[in-house]
């Protein structure tokens, strides 16, 4: 009966020391990745200057308004703010920038026209009502443009570096308890 009870508790002791050298691998492998994709993108972000912006004006763009150049098929919103004591554009995020620079606002359902257009007019009025916010500038001083949020800032880093950490810690208190349950039966046995 006692041998049955001590291999049953090896086994059980074997699954939670793999259970807590998984979880410890699986956190290792997690802050490799967000190593190296998420570090880089918040150490090359320029947008790290908090500033007060005062809207000036915003307008909503549509396709027919923007001849001649090479606009997609959605309403924008353009957004012109007063920051760092000049004039600037509003743009919602890095990837509004980057995806379309004559919009400040890209709405999320670009499917439906009418669901896109009140997305972009409630951003709007949004807008006209908090006409004083905080965005984010760069120290470059020929740049024109600031952000009204960004996506690599130092909450988004800690977010996502918060899981890893709690697996992490979750398997080391694993393998801990573990071990210290093999010495208190080792010293149980003893005596």
């Amino acid at each position: 009966m006692v041998k049955k009870l001590v291999m049953a508790q090896k086994r059980g002791e074997t699954r939670a020391l793999c259970l807590g050298v998984a979880m410890v691998v699986c956190a290792v492998i997690t802050y490799y990745i967000l190593c190296t994709t998420m570090l880089p993108l918040y150490q090359r972000s320029v947008w790290t200057q908090e500033s007060t912006c005062h809207l000036i004006e915003t307008d909503i763009r549509h396709q027919e308004e923007l001849e001649g150049r090479k606009v997609s098929p959605y309403p924008c919103l353009w957004v012109n703010v007063s920051a760092v004591g000049k004039w600037a554009v509003l743009y919602h995020t890095e990837d509004t920038r980057s995806q379309n620079q004559q919009c400040s606002y890209i709405p999320d359902s670009l499917d439906n026209y009418q669901m896109a257009r009140a997305d972009v007019e409630k951003v709007r009025a949004n807008f006209h009502k908090h006409q004083v916010f905080y965005c984010f500038s760069t120290t470059q001083e020929n740049e024109t443009s600031v952000l009204y949020q960004r996506l690599y800032g130092p909450q988004t880093l800690l977010f996502s570096l918060f899981w890893p950490t709690f697996l992490l810690t979750g398997g080391l208190l694993v393998i801990a308890m573990v071990k210290l349950n093999r010495s208190l039966s080792i010293l149980a046995a003893q005596r």
